[in-house]
């Protein structure tokens, strides 16, 4: 059994009860873990209903928007106060708009972009919440970290292949684990180690976007050898970063996608 009794948890990117964010939280706070959660000004609502639900301190928890420095300060100086030096960080953000996506949702009458259309300002925008915030929060952190913490963040496999309904948010999904490489160098004299999780599709708010998402999930479930995954999986292997048995590690990219990475053509139904 993981014990985190005494250690303290900044989890960025929950939404809703779907989230991999939240099951993260349940996980690390089943695990004897302090959490605190932050929220923007349309979850605020849900986020702080689902602490109170389930038992955790409403006082661990401040709206933060991951573009504004400010407001990052502002939630890790207020946790500081309350808590003491900070143990884990998850930063499971990111956001990409349709035209990013280059897709359209259904029912719309609004025509996809094309790739090679992507418009500059919307991809920065996306590349600044997506990937960018995880520079900007540890930068951050530092003087508030523990000897021996660990940052982890979440990515996917769009970044190495291509996935067209992915399109633009592929980009940041491979500068985020550029971040998470050169992160975790800069990080090797305070022993603080800097992983990535690249899951599988889950079924949440932020996925359900996705053109085609829950096609992709059914090829998942007879390509991948283990087949779909869920968000609790992915917060289990959040949980092994997120103890002493990951204190070795640093700078990996985790595959928790049943084994779908692997396979070079999709199967169908057997």
């Amino acid at each position: 059994m993981i014990n985190n009794t005494g250690k303290t948890a900044l989890i960025f990117g929950v939404r809703n009860d779907s989230s991999i964010a939240f099951h993260t939280a349940l996980k690390l706070q089943e695990s004897g873990c302090k959490v605190a959660l932050s929220y923007v000004s349309d979850t605020k609502e849900d986020v702080l209903y689902l602490m109170d639900k389930h038992g955790m301190d409403s006082n661990l928890s401040a709206e933060v928007d991951v573009r504004e420095e400010e407001q990052i300060k502002h939630f890790i100086h207020h946790i500081y106060h309350q808590t003491g030096s900070i143990d884990y960080i998850l930063h499971a953000v990111a956001f990409g708009n349709l035209k990013v996506m280059c897709t359209s949702l259904p029912g719309s009458n609004e025509v996809a972009s094309s790739y090679i259309n992507i418009p500059f300002e919307d991809l920065m925008d996306a590349f600044n919440i997506s990937a960018y915030s995880l520079l900007r929060i540890c930068r951050v952190a530092e003087p508030f970290l523990n000897e021996n913490s660990s940052i982890l963040t979440l990515t996917y496999n769009a970044s190495q292949r291509v996935f067209p309904p992915y399109a633009g948010m592929a980009v940041n999904k491979a500068a985020l684990e550029n971040f998470v490489i050169y992160l975790a160098d800069y990080f090797r004299n305070k022993k603080i180690r800097v992983n990535a999780i690249s899951s599988g599709l889950v079924m949440t708010t932020s996925s359900g976007i996705i053109y085609g998402v829950r096609k992709l999930r059914k090829m998942a479930k007879f390509t991948a050898p283990l087949g779909n995954i869920t968000a609790s999986d992915i917060a289990d292997s959040a949980l092994f970063y997120f103890s002493d048995l990951s204190k070795k590690i640093t700078g990996n990219i985790h595959f928790t996608d049943g084994g779908f990475n692997i396979m070079g053509l999709g199967i169908e139904e057997l």
